[in-house]
């Protein structure tokens, strides 16, 4: 049998040695905080309890380079002070907004899963307006529970709009809800690079989005008639009852469990199904389901769910 040759553990040199120590501590020699696994989990606990957000092990480095970003805006060099301020007596006013903000995911687009819209415009409403009298003794209630920077409430209300120009009587009013207040601030202002506006239909273009008066800047805003009907609201869908006193018609939860863990998808579908009026509709995301839920929705449509009446 052969043996192969175990080399002696040579010493480093010494400047090797301090390079081997400060990495192994965290911190490289750029300077370059790291996030420990005991700082991951104080982090990541309060992330799971108060946003019902997963934050596995494998969302680590995920995290470190997010909040990256808040030591260099703090001046802090490591992990353990930005804990130690997070935390502290002064956190919940001074930090917390920051760190939410940063760890949230706010990816939208305009009219993204289209056949929701064309949905709502084709079939819910015409059924809804005709036969039970919706947005016309009152307006019509809608919910964008993750607005994040707005695209998804704007939307609506462009497709509610459009229903309104042929039907005069109908009004609406549309919530849009983040966690986020930063992107909230961005939704209520309604500018956009005129990349973001590429999925809007062109007619819907002309009606209801405004050219910046300098072209080379490239921006849109949303027309102001557009704007008065969307409210932006700071709501964390963890909380028991969101603060809502409202029941709405529509509620639009899209790409929004596939963040929590399964007891808390359950809870959060429960709530909704409280804030929907008898009749009302429940839209998901495409890879979201109602499966195994315990709660008398039935589907109209791919991820399109109704409330019994």
């Amino acid at each position: 049998m052969l043996h192969q040759a175990i080399p002696k553990k040579r010493s480093l040199p010494e400047t090797a040695q301090t390079r081997a120590e400060e990495i192994s501590n965290g911190a490289a020699l750029s300077g370059r905080a790291t996030l420990n696994a005991r700082q991951f989990k104080q982090l990541s606990s309060f992330i799971e309890g108060e946003l019902g957000i997963k934050m596995p092990a494998t969302k680590k480095i995920m995290l470190e380079s997010r909040l990256q970003k808040r030591l260099r805006a703090l001046r802090l060099s490591s992990f353990d002070e930005y804990v130690e301020l997070l935390f502290g007596p002064d956190g919940a006013q001074s930090e917390m907004r920051h760190m939410i903000d940063a760890v949230t995911t706010n990816k939208t687009d305009f009219f993204r899963e289209p056949d929701h819209f064309r949905n709502l415009l084709g079939m819910i409403l015409p059924e809804r307006y005709g036969s039970d009298g919706w947005g016309r003794r009152e307006p019509m209630s809608v919910w964008s529970t993750a607005s994040s920077t707005g695209e998804e409430p704007y939307t609506l209300a462009m497709v509610l709009e459009e229903f309104r120009g042929h039907h005069t009587d109908f009004s609406y009013r549309i919530l849009a809800t983040d966690i986020s207040t930063d992107v909230l601030e961005r939704g209520r202002q309604a500018i956009y690079a005129e990349d973001r506006i590429e999925p809007v239909p062109p007619a819907y273009r002309q009606k209801y989005l405004l050219r910046s008066r300098n072209r080379s800047e490239g921006l849109i805003r949303i027309k102001p008639e557009l704007r008065s009907r969307v409210t932006f609201q700071r709501v964390n869908l963890m909380s028991d009852d969101f603060g809502l006193r409202t029941r709405f018609e529509v509620i639009f939860c899209r790409n929004v469990i596939i963040y929590f863990d399964r007891p808390n998808q359950v809870r959060l579908m429960r709530k909704l199904f409280d804030h929907l009026r008898p009749g009302g509709y429940l839209f998901l995301g495409h890879s979201e389901t109602m499966a195994g839920v315990d709660l008398p929705f039935y589907s109209v449509a791919p991820t399109i769910y109704r409330k019994p009446e």
